[in-house]
């Protein structure tokens, strides 16, 4: 600091803190919350909401007896459908799609509707019991159009 410039004195910087501290808040991220759509009688949609939880979201869980109308609502075709859907902002969530992806998702916030996981794949969060297979979760976007958006178990 130059001889010539004043150091600030105690006074400005207690007046100041206030201010910094109610910008602390601001900076930190946003909660991690999401809907979670499932059928009463499917047991491995407990499994995956748990792995996401344990990944730090909150998942508020509605049953439904068709999930049908809520993929549909969020343009996630039948050939891309699985047994339970999330919504979390603007995008769906498909199936057992792991956590890591869901936060890539909301990170590079593509132009798309849904990320999913098919099917069942065995050895994805929630289906760990079923076995261990390589899968995809795919990307659809605004257009219907899909990419691979994430490999796993070995794809």
């Amino acid at each position: 600091m130059p001889a010539s410039s004043p150091s600030p004195s105690r006074r400005a910087l207690l007046t100041a803190l206030p201010a910094l501290a109610f910008a602390g808040p601001a900076l930190a991220a946003p909660p991690k919350r999401m809907t979670a759509y499932k059928t009463p009688w499917c047991g491995c949609c407990g499994g995956w909401i748990a792995h996401m939880r344990q990944a730090g979201w909150t998942v508020e869980v509605v049953e439904r007896e068709d999930l049908a109308p809520i993929r549909a609502q969020h343009g996630v075709p039948d050939r891309l459908a699985s047994c339970h859907t999330a919504v979390v902002g603007a995008y769906a969530i498909e199936g057992h799609v792991p956590a890591g992806d869901v936060d890539r998702l909301l990170s590079e916030r593509p132009a798309a509707r849904a990320l999913s996981a098919p099917g069942m794949p065995a050895g994805s969060p929630g289906m760990e019991a079923a076995g261990r297979e390589p899968y995809t979760t795919v990307l659809i976007l605004n257009d219907g159009s899909t990419r691979v958006f994430g490999r796993h178990n070995g794809t």
